[in-house]
């Protein structure tokens, strides 16, 4: 199960009270105070890790507590500071305040960490209060309370190519035929209920991840359908990979769709319209396919004719992506 979306409450350790305490063994009638002090309490703490895919995990408890310091004791024995609870995220995930409406912080690099909830600090047992003029204290400070925090987390995925287009555009079929993964596939639109990712191989030293995006429909970026589940995600993508369908299944012109989804990336973010973006027809097989091609070729230049079943075109989709990638990273 997927899930890119999740609201938590975390809650640190409190700290550990300190200790009153009075030195007692035999011959030593006035030993003096010995009461130590309390531990810390666990920090949480989020850290990005690579091979964690969803939010799955948080998303099952809505409520993550870390452990209390313990106090402290008599002799000046300190009580044990509590271990921070590490919580993993996937790489890709934003994390918000709710309260405050802020972002905490935007885990983009695998390895990042941020502590979201600090523990409470020990408090100080009597030794810490005794002085030349005050040798019996009986004072003592308690732990203090560890941060709550209402969390929200959202994960965009990461891919330097992003495929976007109609739902049945062939976006799955492409994305199993070029990499590994193995999205679902059926002759119905919106099979793909979430992002799926693989990765392409160029040549033996470099590839590149690929995003295959749940199609999109007609106000998609005023929230219609999944609108903003799906938009989000094509954020981090560096490269637009947009397919248009020659003949689609509803009957609908596929310049119009074209356009319809060119306009839905503009209005959610203008500046996922201007991203780099590789035009392709897909399903080159079939008659229709060359009257699209050419029709687009004169609205947007250059236009890619593909296959997903034959093959065809599919070298030259991964040479266009490999040269857009050159410029921008390599």
């Amino acid at each position: 199960m997927f899930l890119d979306q999740v609201e938590i409450t975390v809650e640190a350790g409190k700290g550990g009270d300190g200790c009153v305490s009075f030195r007692r063994e035999r011959y030593i009638p006035r030993g003096g105070p010995d009461g130590g002090d309390g531990g810390n309490g666990g920090s949480i703490i989020m850290v990005a890790e690579e091979g964690v895919d969803s939010l799955i995990f948080l998303g099952h408890k809505p409520n993550w507590k870390a452990d209390k310091g313990n106090p402290g004791e008599g002799n000046n024995r300190h009580g044990k500071s509590a271990k921070n609870l590490t919580l993993r995220v996937p790489p890709g995930t934003t994390i918000y305040d709710c309260k405050e409406d802020i972002v905490l912080k935007d885990m983009t690099v695998a390895g990042e960490s941020v502590v979201v909830a600090r523990g409470g600090k020990g408090g100080k047992g009597n030794t810490r209060f005794k002085s030349s003029t005050h040798q019996t204290p009986r004072e003592r400070t308690r732990g203090t309370d560890g941060e709550e925090r209402r969390l929200r987390l959202e994960l965009k995925v990461i891919a330097d190519v992003g495929l976007v287009g109609k739902p049945n555009a062939g976006k799955s079929t492409l994305l199993s035929r070029l990499s590994h993964a193995r999205p679902q596939i059926a002759d119905y639109p919106f099979t793909t209920k979430f992002p799926n990712l693989g990765r392409v191989a160029i040549d033996m030293d470099n590839s590149f991840v690929m995003a295959d995006i749940p199609g999109l429909i007609e106000g998609a970026s005023d929230g219609i359908g999944l609108g903003h589940e799906f938009l989000r995600h094509i954020e981090r993508s560096g490269i637009l990979i947009h397919l248009v369908e020659p003949a689609p299944m509803d009957g609908s012109d596929p310049i119009e769709n074209y356009v319809t989804i060119l306009e839905e990336l503009r209005q959610y973010d203008a500046d996922l319209a201007a991203r780099p973006t590789i035009v392709c027809v897909t399903k080159a097989e079939l008659p229709e396919a060359e009257e699209v091609a050419e029709k687009l070729r004169e609205m947007v230049g250059d236009v890619l004719l593909i296959s997903a079943v034959t093959g065809q075109g599919l070298n030259l989709l991964v040479a266009a992506v490999a040269k857009h990638l050159k410029k921008e990273e390599w």
